[in-house]
C-alpha cells in the first residue's frame, strides 16, 4: 500500500487519540504517505544534470496527513480480514493479535469523520471479534444548540445497541493554574495545574461535578518564573549550577554585575564587622547590617517569607554565600581576591568565626583548623577557589531546603537522606539539589495559590520525592495527587471545564459497548482538514468572543464478532 504510512505508538510515545479515547498502550497510527506525492512532483522537475535547491534545502514539516474516509474504511476492512480466524483461505497459519489500529481521516463526509478505529477483542490468545470506533469532530462553536442532548444520546444509543439498560460516567477537566507567556520573552512555560474529575450517573451535558467526584490534581511545573515567590532562591540556584559547568569544563561565565557593591566590598564589610564583635565593640548601630545578614533570603518579598520561612541559623560560609553569590562576583580574580581576605584574617585570628556541626566544605575545615592556630597553605589557583564556592552555597542551599520540607511539610527523613547526602561527587549533589527546587516550587504554588495544609502537602511531597529518588530531573513531568473535590471547589464551580465528556455504555465484559460525546476547547485532531469548510469553522453566538469555544467529538463503537 503506497499511499499509506503507519508507525507502532507505544511506551513512553505520545498517543495522537489520547484526547479522545483511552486504551490500550500500544497501537498503529496510519495516515496518507507523504513521499509518494513529493517524489511524484521532484521526478516532473527533476533534469539530468541539476539538482534544485529545494531538494537539498530543509523543508518544513508538513504534519500527519489524513486519508479519505472511504479510504480508511478500505483499510479498516483489510485489517478485520487479517484478524478474523475464519479467512482460512488467506493462508495464515498462526493468527497473532495485532494492536489496535487507528487510520486519520480527512472529515470529508458529512459526519466530519476524523478517525476511525479497530481493537481486537480476545478471549485468551484467540480473537474473537473486533470493536470499530468512529470518531467525528466539530467546531469550534460557542453555539449551545449544536451541544447534544443528554437523553437523545442516551436514546440512540439504546437504538443502535439494542440494549434496555444504559450507564453513564461524566469526566471533566478544569485548569486551576495556568502559566501564561511572560512579556518579551520568546519561550512559553508549560506549567500548569488542572484538575480531573470523574463520576457516575450524569444528568446533564456540561453538568459541574458533584463533590462525591472522584478528583485527582495534575501538577507539570517549571521553575524560574520571575513572578514566582522562589525566584530569588531560583537565581540562587542558577549561579550555583553555573559553578557546577565551570568546575566540569574549566570555563566560567560570570554573569554581569548589578549589585551597586562589589562582592569584594561587601566581604571587607562582613569581615570588619566580625572583628568588631570579637573585639567587643560591636555597636547598636550594625545591627540593621548583621539582622540583614541573617536573612538567606533577603531579596524575596513577604509571600516567600510566610511560605519559606527565613532561617536564622546561618553559619559562617552561609553568610559569606550570601555576599558572594549571584551577579555580585565579577571575575575569576575577585573571588580569589575575596578567599584571600578571609583566609588571611583566618590566619591572624582576626576572626572566630562559627559554623555548622558536621559541615564539609574545605573552607570549614581551613575554619576548624583555625580554632588551634594552625591551618595548611591553600593554594588559590586553577578550580579550588571555584570549588571552595560551589562547596559553600551546595551546604547552604541544602539546609535551605531541608528547612522548608522538614518544617513546612514535615516530610520523612527517609527520602531527604538522599538528596543531601555527600557521599556522591559533587555534580551528583548540584543535580539533587535542583530536584529538590523543583518540589519546592511546586509546594510553593499549591500553598500560595491552592491554600494547602500540611495534610494536603504532605502526601504531595512523598509522591514528589518518591519519583525523583527514582528519576533525574524532569520538569516536564505531572505529579498527580488524588483530592477530595471540596479542596478547589472555588477554583472551577464557577468556571468552564477544559474538558467535559460523556460516555454512555451497555453491556458488560466484552459485549459492553460505548458511546462518548466530548467538548473540548483544543481540537482532538492534528492532522490536516482540508478540502471540508464544515470542520473546524469558528462559530459564535451573535458574534460574541466572550463565549468558551469547543470542539466537539462523538466516539461510536459497534462490534464485529467471529464466533
Amino acid at each position: 500500500q503506497t499511499d499509506i504510512e503507519i508507525s507502532l505508538v507505544g511506551g513512553n510515545c505520545k498517543s495522537p487519540i489520547e484526547r479522545f479515547w483511552n486504551g490500550s498502550s500500544a497501537m498503529y497510527i496510519l495516515q496518507k504517505a507523504t513521499h509518494s506525492e513529493e517524489s511524484d512532483s521532484m521526478e516532473e522537475s527533476r533534469t539530468d544534470d541539476a539538482v534544485f535547491a529545494s531538494e537539498v534545502l530543509p523543508k518544513e514539516s508538513p504534519g500527519p496527513l489524513a486519508l479519505s474516509v472511504e479510504r480508511a474504511k478500505q483499510l479498516i476492512s483489510l485489517y478485520t480480514m487479517v484478524q478474523n480466524p475464519n479467512m482460512t483461505y488467506l493462508g495464515i497459519s498462526d493468527l497473532v493479535v495485532l494492536p489496535p489500529l487507528w487510520v486519520r481521516c480527512d472529515g470529508s463526509d458529512p459526519q466530519h469523520t476524523c478517525w476511525i478505529g479497530a481493537e481486537p477483542l480476545k478471549a485468551g490468545n484467540k480473537v474473537t471479534g473486533l470493536n470499530i470506533y468512529m470518531v467525528s469532530c466539530d467546531g469550534p462553536t460557542a453555539d449551545k444548540t449544536r451541544f447534544a442532548n443528554l437523553e437523545e444520546l442516551k436514546k440512540e444509543h439504546k437504538i443502535r445497541h439494542h440494549s434496555s439498560v444504559v450507564t453513564t460516567k461524566g469526566f471533566a477537566q478544569y485548569e486551576l493554574i495556568a502559566a501564561a507567556a511572560i512579556e518579551d520573552t520568546i519561550a512559553e512555560s508549560e506549567s500548569n495545574i488542572c484538575v480531573d474529575f470523574t463520576w457516575n450517573g450524569v444528568d446533564r451535558i456540561l453538568e459541574t461535578p458533584p463533590l462525591v467526584s472522584a478528583a485527582t490534581l495534575n501538577i507539570a511545573l517549571e521553575s524560574g518564573d520571575p513572578r514566582s515567590p522562589v525566584f530569588q532562591l531560583y537565581r540562587e540556584l542558577q549561579f550555583l549550577l553555573a559553578l557546577a559547568e565551570g568546575l566540569k569544563t574549566g570555563v566560567t561565565e560570570w554573569p554581569e554585575p548589578s549589585e551597586s557593591e562589589s562582592a569584594l566590598k561587601l566581604v571587607q564589610e562582613f569581615l570588619t564587622d566580625l572583628k568588631k564583635k570579637l573585639d567587643g565593640d560591636c555597636v547598636s548601630g550594625n545591627k540593621s547590617e548583621r539582622e540583614k545578614i541573617k536573612c538567606d533570603t533577603a531579596a524575596v518579598d513577604s509571600c516567600i517569607k510566610s511560605i519559606f520561612g527565613e532561617r536564622g541559623d546561618l553559619d559562617f560560609t552561609e553568610q559569606l554565600w550570601c555576599k558572594m553569590k549571584g551577579k555580585c562576583v565579577r571575575s575569576y580574580q575577585e573571588l580569589i581576591d575575596c578567599f584571600t581576605l578571609v583566609i588571611k584574617s583566618l590566619e591572624l585570628g582576626e576572626i572566630q568565626p562559627w559554623i555548622h556541626q558536621g559541615s564539609s566544605s574545605f573552607l570549614s575545615q581551613l575554619i576548624q583548623q583555625s580554632y588551634h592556630g594552625k591551618m595548611e597553605d591553600v593554594p588559590l589557583s586553577d578550580i579550588t577557589p571555584i570549588q571552595m564556592l560551589l562547596e559553600i552555597g551546595l551546604e547552604k542551599l541544602k539546609k535551605d531546603y531541608v528547612s522548608f520540607f522538614i518544617g513546612k511539610s514535615r516530610s520523612s527523613l527517609l527520602f531527604q537522606d538522599y538528596f543531601i547526602s555527600t557521599s556522591v561527587d559533587l555534580q551528583e549533589q548540584v543535580h539533587r539539589v535542583q530536584k529538590l527546587h523543583h518540589m519546592l516550587e511546586i509546594m510553593v504554588s499549591c500553598t500560595g495559590l491552592l491554600q494547602f495544609r500540611h495534610e494536603n502537602l504532605f502526601p504531595l511531597t512523598q509522591i514528589c520525592m518518591k519519583y525523583y529518588k527514582e528519576n533525574p530531573l524532569n520538569e516536564k513531568h505531572v505529579f498527580q495527587l488524588p483530592i477530595r473535590p471540596a479542596l478547589v471547589k472555588k477554583f472551577y464551580q464557577n468556571d468552564n471545564p477544559e474538558i467535559w465528556k460523556v460516555e454512555i455504555s451497555s453491556g458488560h465484559g466484552q459485549k459492553e459497548v460505548k458511546t462518548t460525546w466530548q467538548a473540548s476547547i483544543n481540537t482532538p485532531v492534528e492532522h490536516g482538514t482540508a478540502n471540508n469548510s464544515g470542520l473546524f469553522s469558528d462559530s459564535t453566538v451573535n458574534g460574541s468572543s466572550e463565549e468558551r469555544l469547543y470542539f466537539i467529538t462523538v466516539t461510536q463503537c459497534s462490534q464485529v464478532q467471529f464466533t
